[in-house]
């Protein structure tokens, strides 16, 4: 069967996705039934398709900005596995030399930007690094992705007036699960069809199947196209599904077994994994070596933060404040 996209796409989107879900499988090990991961935990087994589309449609040098639910993102857009896995650890070797933990990591050298745990705020901060880009004289695009909880949060509309009056080179994306942490859309909103907020600000807008990597890349391609051409910002609900709960300590009262087993038929890396045997882009023998690579990746992350070493207590006050005199700041 003919495909849009090449072989060297769709093992590179196996290859990540398998890396994204098996660290979150691995480290959910380690909070449950290790106890060496501790605080807040926000998995992201199931949306692993937008990752990897989001990854083959931008450019290394594009930012990308999220909210709690980050790890997926932060390993798609370049953090290493053993620093994300240390900081899950609160080590100093982690990407946010462990003190974010699960909820804000951070790469700044890969333009990850993080990782916020306060509902909606990375949508102002988003807009205000596509501000810093435009100001630069970049064709650099911003990613800030938010879930569809914090479409409902003032920031996002103040954010949307100024992004479209600016014609700021940000793509705002709604990772919409269904659910802000048990809630669903319908008792939240009267608008459920999220991407429509958009239309108040005349800002185009997209909606597009979360659950194909195929999908994202080529609706945020579009989104990206615009933002490079001076075309301004652009609103993607991404229609995608999170297979664990809220966070790891959350029962799931809120949703049934045949729903969450209706998503699983259409998990996004076996359709891409079919895709690749269907079209015989690999053999089995080289798909197990991919796996293979992935697992000794991951075992690798957690040795390499078991042995390292905690923060020095001298480090408690460190990257608090930034220790600068701002010539423009008047007393």
């Amino acid at each position: 069967m003919a495909t849009k996209f090449s072989k060297e796409t769709y093992l590179y989107w196996y290859e990540l996705m398998q890396l994204i879900r098996q660290f979150e499988l691995m480290a959910e090990e380690k909070y449950k039934m290790d106890g060496k991961i501790r605080g807040f935990f926000h998995a992201y087994v199931g949306q692993e398709a937008i990752a990897a589309g989001c990854s083959t449609a931008t450019r290394p040098e594009d930012l990308m900005i999220t909210a709690y639910r980050d790890h997926g993102l932060a390993i798609a857009k370049g953090v290493s596995v053993n620093s994300c896995m240390a900081e899950l650890y609160g080590k100093a070797t982690g990407c946010a030399k462990g003190k974010g933990g699960s909820m804000h990591f951070f790469g700044k050298e890969v333009g990850f930007f993080g990782g916020h745990g306060i509902v909606g705020a990375q949508i102002g901060t988003g807009a205000g690094l596509a501000f810093a880009e435009q100001y630069r004289g970049t064709d650099n695009v911003v990613l800030t992705f938010f879930g569809d909880g914090a479409a409902r949060q003032g920031m996002l509309h103040e954010t949307f007036n100024l992004a479209m009056l600016w014609k700021l080179p940000v793509i705002f994306i709604c990772e919409n699960n269904n659910y802000a942490m048990g809630t669903s859309v319908e008792r939240t909103s009267n608008v459920i069809d999220i991407y429509k907020l958009a239309d108040g600000y005349e800002m185009p807008a997209d909606t597009i199947d979360g659950m194909s990597p195929e999908a994202v890349h080529e609706g945020i391609s579009r989104a990206v196209k615009r933002a490079r051409e001076k075309g301004g910002p652009t609103l993607i609900e991404i229609k995608t599904y999170r297979y664990k709960g809220h966070s790891i300590s959350d029962p799931q009262k809120y949703r049934t077994k045949e729903e969450v087993d209706e998503y699983r038929s259409k998990d996004p890396i076996q359709m891409v994994l079919k895709t690749i045997m269907d079209n015989q882009f690999a053999t089995q023998a080289e798909i197990d070596a991919i796996n293979q690579r992935v697992d000794e990746m991951v075992v690798a992350s957690v040795k390499f933060a078991e042995e390292s070493p905690w923060p020095d207590d001298n480090e408690v006050l460190k990257d608090v404040y930034v220790d600068q005199n701002y010539p423009f700041i008047v007393d």
